[in-house]
């Protein structure tokens, strides 16, 4: 049985894992001490919301959700950052889960909707689509890296 829960700080020792495990899939080394103070100042500052899914009482997947804002519509909105399920736990509905909450919150919450993006090659897209998530074809995505 899948059980979500809306983590705090109480949840970061079964969290942290998760999200270590989660930038190494996006190949990043791993730095678990890292990924405790950066979910650490998350709780602290109140600037995301994680959701944690757990399977049979086992920390198994999480998504971390960040405030945004639309100008053109003047409403709130979500960002959906990261999603991350471990390997074993994947194909069981467990990211499905996790999105479907996501989107219930953005709901009770009044958000305009959630915003998400993927690498090209993320089989996930497939998951993403069957949950009614539109892929935008109409704009461009640019991001700027500081380099100093």
């Amino acid at each position: 049985m899948i059980k979500i829960v809306r983590a705090t700080g109480a949840n970061l020792e079964q969290i942290a894992p998760l999200f270590d495990a989660y930038r190494e899939f996006y190949r990043q080394e791993s730095d678990l001490e890292g990924a405790r103070s950066f979910l650490t100042m998350r709780f602290l500052k109140s600037d995301s919301i994680i959701l944690l899914a757990f399977v049979d009482k086992v920390p198994v997947g999480f998504t971390q959700l960040y405030h945004t804002f639309s100008s053109v519509s003047m409403k709130p909105s979500y960002i959906l950052n990261d999603l991350y399920v471990r390997k074993e736990y994947r194909g069981q509905g467990v990211a499905a889960e996790l999105l479907e909450e996501a989107k219930t919150l953005a709901k009770a919450n009044n958000q305009k909707g959630i915003a998400l993006e993927t690498e090209k090659n993320n089989p996930a897209q497939k998951l993403y689509e069957r949950l009614d998530w539109a892929k935008d074809n109409e704009l461009f995505h640019y991001y700027w890296t500081n380099k100093s």
